[in-house]
């Protein structure tokens, strides 16, 4: 239907130019007249390619998104997610989060925020620039469906405010329990909320250290909620964190 629209819009234009000329010759009422009509006849075909519903995006593919993660595509300038993030998402060391087994409308959201700047960060801003939201969606279907990366909490010392905070909040400081969101044990909620559960801790204290001084900013709700956390605190739940499953 897109190509009978463009080529009924080309016919048009055409037909509006060789009446121009015969138009030019003509004076008064007429050639107004004329001029009018042939204008309208371009006008309807342009509602008519504006009415064109939009092309509906293809359903996710697992076996496309695996090898834009593991080799993207040269070609379109699309480079692989795996050499930082790992095999299936799992990745090798907390400068790069995990991603496996993350919810896919939380991946596709943090690439569409990184391509469009809400979320600054100069590497994925580059990684994302060449993706299209069916890029974004197949890569998000194949990370959901791998394995959640275990981790473990590695500060005996600070796991019980880790999980007073993770489970209970600050109440004096107005800070609501992380699992009231992400659920008791990291899960997270689909489509809401990102899978937490054994995230690097040092990935954790660097994000909500984002929140807090307002580098990041796609997310109001947590950066008001890390502005009132301190250092201490958000090591401490950001290392509990790590161990939960």
């Amino acid at each position: 239907m897109g190509v009978i629209h463009a080529l009924l819009g080309i016919f048009v234009k055409v037909n509006i130019m060789r009446q121009s000329v015969q138009i030019s010759k003509l004076n008064g009422f007429r050639a107004a007249a004329l001029t009018f009509l042939a204008s309208a006849s371009l006008g309807f075909a342009a509602i008519a390619v504006a009415a064109e519903p939009a092309a509906k995006a293809a359903k996710p593919d697992v076996a496309i998104g695996e090898k834009l993660y593991n080799n993207g595509d040269p070609q379109r300038g699309v480079i692989g997610c795996a050499s930082c993030h790992g095999a299936e998402g799992k990745s090798a060391a907390g400068a790069w989060p995990k991603l496996a087994a993350q919810h896919s409308a939380y991946t596709i959201k943090q690439l569409k925020n990184y391509k469009d700047g809400t979320r600054a960060n100069a590497i994925m801003a580059g990684m994302s620039a060449a993706l299209t939201e069916q890029d974004m969606a197949n890569i998000a279907a194949y990370l959901n469906k791998q394995k959640v990366s275990l981790g473990v909490a590695q500060n005996k010392e600070t796991i019980g405010l880790g999980k007073q905070i993770y489970a209970g909040g600050i109440a004096e400081k107005g800070i609501p329990a992380c699992a009231s969101c992400h659920s008791a044990n990291g899960a997270g909620i689909p489509s809401q909320y990102p899978l937490l559960s054994g995230q690097w801790a040092e990935y954790s204290v660097a994000q909500l250290g984002y929140f807090r001084d307002g580098t990041r900013k796609n997310n109001a709700s947590m950066t008001a909620i890390a502005g009132k956390m301190s250092d201490i605190e958000i090591k401490a739940v950001s290392d509990y964190i790590a161990g939960l499953r």
